[in-house]
């Protein structure tokens, strides 16, 4: 038994010995030894790590570089110069009733046109099927408030910001024009619209922070890739269709 103990011992020693010659020709020769991968998987981590970091830089410089395009032509309300005609994108509705954020931007634009500042409201939104009419609930909200009905032009197939950038130019002849949204959607309506041909500006409403608000900037980072897409590719709405002159002649009416 002891000598089995004594050999297992010299054993261990000799590979310690061993183990120390190598490392001391490794550090004459110059360099330190590798270190063993656990389980053999270091080097299959380090390159899905480095993978997931270039797709999430790839994912956000779509977001950064709208924010980039649009911070030189954000305006608060009470300091944008006047327009003629306002654009509200559609947010949603509650029941028939525009949502709480969609009810925010058209409390704005109902500010900016009892100020003076504009004079025609256009509200575009979505209204693919017969029982959901953003732009009819936004308009009634707006009359609601004291903006004139003849002082309003609906878009009913504003199904996505650049479907109602693309028609604001092309349909209803708009040129310039000061768009309504909330902060975290304000970056992209702008750089969209002004890759669309308008000369553009964009009033980001204050909102509360809540849940809501942070799923809608988290939202904006995959729509900003649709966006950037869109600007590349400037696609045709989904539905075009012919010119209006709801704008020209609203502007031609009685304020």
């Amino acid at each position: 038994m002891r000598k089995g103990v004594r050999a297992a011992s010299r054993e261990r020693a000799e590979r310690t010995a061993l183990k120390a010659r190598r490392a001391a020709a490794h550090l004459v020769a110059g360099r330190a030894p590798a270190p063993r991968a656990a389980g053999g998987r270091g080097p299959g981590r380090r390159r899905a790590l480095l993978a997931v970091m270039v797709l999430c830089v790839l994912a956000l410089l779509p977001a950064a570089w709208m924010r980039f395009s649009a911070d030189g032509h954000l305006r608060s309300t009470a300091e944008v110069e006047r327009t003629e005609v306002a654009v509200v994108f559609g947010a949603g509705l509650w029941g028939e009733e525009p949502s709480p954020y969609l009810a925010r931007r058209l409390d704005a634009a109902a500010e900016l046109y009892e100020a003076g500042r504009t004079e025609v409201v256009l509200v575009t939104g979505d209204n693919s099927r017969e029982e959901y009419d953003e732009p009819e609930a936004m308009r009634r909200y707006l009359v609601a408030r004291g903006v004139p009905d003849h002082r309003i032009v609906s878009d009913y197939a504003g199904f996505d910001t650049w479907d109602s950038c693309v028609r604001a130019r092309k349909i209803f002849g708009v040129d310039k024009a000061v768009l309504i949204s909330q902060g975290f959607h304000i970056h992209r309506a702008v750089t969209l619209c002004r890759s669309a041909g308008l000369q553009a500006y964009g009033i980001g409403v204050d909102d509360r922070h809540d849940v809501s608000w942070y799923a809608g900037g988290a939202r904006e980072v995959l729509a900003s890739g649709k966006a950037a897409l869109d600007v590349l590719l400037r696609p045709d709405p989904l539905f075009l269709g012919e010119q209006e002159e709801g704008v020209t002649r609203a502007l031609e009416s009685p304020r």
